[in-house]
């Protein structure tokens, strides 16, 4: 009989369901009904219950809340949620409780034994896939009492040198096992939903050491059948292979191809993704280490390129650097021009480059700040006082490195990115307020070019002087020639004052080509030649 209990805080409803409903006639026996969450949930402490159908809205306790509770502290119960119209959306957003079933009132007695049929079927589910996990833990725990975790621990001592080689090979050899091949490689399995990319309570650690067990058995099963090798339990939840053979292109295909399977058969068994680092060859087992410690790295670039890997580090062009001065710069001038399109194939380009360049975890998060810096770089030198996005780059830029994937983290920039252009966008919702602010930008990026001109920066713009020269004034109070002058002669006297360039020298640095002319529109400005400046300034 499946134990049912109603809660629900009007009593007339209650009844009818109590009432209505042929409990017997459908293999169920109600055994309680509850006015709110609050004894719903003391009664489920002391009694065994399977389905729970409850309101939503009631005092004390609601159904949400109930709804949470059970999820936290009886995960095998199967919660029903019946509510009036307006409650229904509301309803659905406990799908995070696992909420079996939605119905919206008034239900009539057919509806609900029908929905309770179903529910029954949960049940059952439930209870075998509990079943499986304690059969599962009884079969690890007689796992745990034979020789195999013995063999397991002998052969990790050897590949692991955390004892004498030959005091190794003289215990594996007792077992049965000795080693004559010419090359050795080591392969690390590790399940993605157990590893570091995730968080793990308890429940989950427990639960991490049989689905290895099942991989060892599924990895011994192909590794013998081949005659390739050993498999053996790595600590609590990792499982290796030790590959042994000739340094053939057959039998190196051969081990990809064994992995491969082995990934696939797990799956297949037991529903879950496995990533394996396939290490590097080595000649003899005093160097099986050296071959393990290169797996492991292998395993380490599921950060990179995501869970279910398979990577052969006798394939992998490593610690590759990479520039990305110039998509950096790019991604700017996108920011800085409103254009969307641009920006989104810059960002898609650096993903691409670091993920191509196999760069480790810190490294990848140096390349993120540095794209996170670059936004931020851009909106402040278009709209120096944008708060809001200066604010929340601090945050993110240390947000990124606590993100367990790289898929993770460059999704955060990537909504970083488009949020601060957005905001961009509507600051600057005056085209012509825009434009002056990107030309006082262009400017203080080019002052030195001496080619700079109206021309050339209204090309830049994509507008006509006329109109430029008008919105300029308009937003700045000055012409165009005076900004570039003005700056031009500060960043002169900042040459002046701080190094000893000669004046001709100063003048093609700050965009002069006529160190004469430097000189008259430096007096003109300051009331002082050049010389006479640096003078009082250096003494």
């Amino acid at each position: 009989m499946y134990r049912i209990l109603l809660v629900d805080d009007e009593i007339l409803v209650r009844d009818a369901i109590r009432e209505n409903i042929d409990w017997k006639g459908i293999g169920c026996e109600l055994v309680g009904d509850c006015e709110n969450g609050q004894v719903a949930a003391e009664f489920v402490k002391q009694h065994p219950v399977d389905i729970v159908l409850t309101d939503i809205l009631m005092p004390y306790m609601d159904g949400m809340e109930l709804s949470h509770f059970l999820h936290d502290n009886y995960p095998d119960i199967v919660i029903v949620i019946f509510s009036g119209f307006g409650e229904f959306e509301y309803a659905k957003k406990a799908i995070q409780y696992n909420v079996s079933e939605y119905m919206l009132k008034p239900i009539t007695a057919m509806e609900l034994s029908a929905v309770i049929n179903k529910m029954k079927e949960k049940v059952d589910q439930k209870q075998k896939e509990k079943k499986k996990l304690e059969n599962l833990t009884k079969a690890s725990e007689n796992y745990r009492k034979n020789a195999q975790i013995i063999r397991s621990k002998a052969i990790e001592a050897l590949v692991n040198c955390t004892r004498d080689v030959n005091e190794s090979l003289e215990q594996l050899k007792s077992m049965g096992i000795t080693f004559a091949a010419s090359n050795y490689r080591v392969a690390v399995f590790d399940i993605d939903i157990y590893s570091d990319m995730y968080q793990l309570d308890v429940e989950k650690r427990q639960e991490s050491a049989l689905m290895a067990f099942v991989l060892l058995n599924v990895g011994n099963e192909i590794v013998n059948r081949e005659d390739a090798g050993i498999a053996y339990q790595e600590g609590n939840n990792r499982v290796c292979v030790l590959f042994q053979g000739g340094r053939t292109r057959e039998f190196t295909e051969s081990v990809k191809r064994i992995c491969r399977e082995i990934q696939q058969k797990v799956k297949e068994v037991i529903g879950i993704d496995v990533s394996i680092g396939i290490g590097n060859w080595v000649r003899s087992l005093d160097q099986l280490i050296l071959s393990h410690d290169s797996a492991e790295k292998a395993i380490q670039y599921r950060y990179l390129l995501g869970g279910k890997l398979l990577m052969d580090m006798e394939e992998c062009n490593v610690n590759q650097t990479i520039f990305l001065q110039d998509s950096l710069e790019q991604l700017i001038n996108a920011v800085k021009t409103g254009k969307k399109e641009s920006m989104e194939l810059c960002l898609a380009k650096m993903e691409e480059d670091i993920k191509g360049a196999l760069v480790d975890k810190s490294r990848a998060c140096i390349y993120l700040q540095q794209i996170i810096r670059a936004v931020g770089s851009a909106c402040m030198a278009v709209v120096p006082d944008i708060d809001e996005i200066v604010r929340s780059r601090e945050e993110l830029l240390q947000k990124v490195t606590e993100q367990k994937t790289f898929q993770q983290a460059i999704s955060l920039v990537k909504e970083y990115a488009f949020t601060a252009f957005e905001e961009l966008m509507s600051l600057n919702s005056s085209s012509g307020k825009r434009q002056a602010l990107l030309a006082l930008d262009y400017i203080q990026n080019n002052y030195m070019d001496t080619e700079l001109s109206l021309n050339s920066i209204c090309s830049y713009l994509n507008i006509s002087t006329s109109y430029f020269s008008t919105i300029f004034k308009e937003v700045t109070g000055e012409t165009f020639m005076e900004v570039l002058i003005r700056t031009r002669m500060e960043k002169a006297k900042e040459f002046l004052t701080n190094t000893t360039l000669k004046n001709y020298e100063i003048a093609e640095k700050v965009g002069f080509s006529d160190p004469h002319y430097f000189g008259i529109s430096f007096k003109k400005m300051t009331g002082k030649t050049p010389t006479e400046y640096a003078r009082e300034k250096r003494r």
